[in-house]
């Protein structure tokens, strides 16, 4: 079995004419066969051999996934018409057919490729990275605001809780809630950034509009 020389005009008429009726040396899929006839053509077959430079063209086509495809590589005398034999590289220096890459690479290249792929992927990583806005700690408080007596304004005592503004302080939902004797407290809810308002902070401002506010107290504290 064989093509002949492959390095001659009339070992690349005995391919193109063996792949008039085939898309591969081997089976229906690009292979390992296919490789090993590709890689021993010095060079790509002219175009009046259509079906050869056809083929060369297509498996020169998986230059980066030739060592992922199936088979195991054979000599040549493998492949090809049983009644020709291969002849390719006899009148050849073996150190010649040896220098010949037909896909231009080589595993210091591919290194090197590989090397710049992973730098520039961990570069874009830390870039991202850094831009991702750091995580905030926040706490949902419920504040309980108790009045002197049954004649406090809550209104007036809402407005001036409310009126108390601070970076990272969002005040939400409130309510009054009946304590006894006629008497009704605030019960307010807060959200905070945990690094810049704190519970002292709003008890001792809450607490300034003396006033309307006996006391504060804190009902609730949950981390968001």
């Amino acid at each position: 079995m064989g093509f002949g020389d492959l390095k001659s005009a009339a070992g690349l008429r005995v391919l193109n004419d063996f792949l008039a009726d085939k898309s591969y040396i081997e089976g229906y899929v690009p292979s390992q066969a296919d490789i090993a006839v590709f890689e021993a053509i010095a060079a790509p077959p002219p175009a009046d051999l259509f079906h050869a430079l056809r083929w060369y063209n297509h498996i020169k086509s998986y230059e980066k996934q030739k060592a992922s495809l199936p088979g195991v590589k054979k000599a040549l005398g493998k492949y090809g018409p049983a009644d020709v034999e291969d002849t390719t590289g006899a009148a050849t220096d073996s150190k010649d057919d040896d220098d010949i890459d037909l896909f231009g690479s080589d595993d210091e290249e591919e290194s090197e490729e590989a090397k710049k792929l992973r730098e520039e992927r961990l570069a874009q990583y830390e870039s991202k990275k850094s831009k991702k806005p750091a995580v905030i700690a926040k706490s949902s408080i419920l504040l309980d605001v108790k009045p002197w007596d049954d004649e406090t304004d809550m209104a007036k005592l809402e407005e001036c809780v409310r009126s108390i503004q601070a970076d990272g302080l969002v005040w939400g939902s409130s309510k009054l809630v009946p304590v006894g004797y006629g008497i009704k407290k605030l019960q307010i809810q807060c959200v905070v950034e945990d690094d810049k308002v704190g519970t002292d902070m709003l008890e001792e401002r809450i607490t300034a509009f003396e006033d309307y506010v006996q006391s504060m107290d804190v009902a609730a504290f949950n981390k968001i």
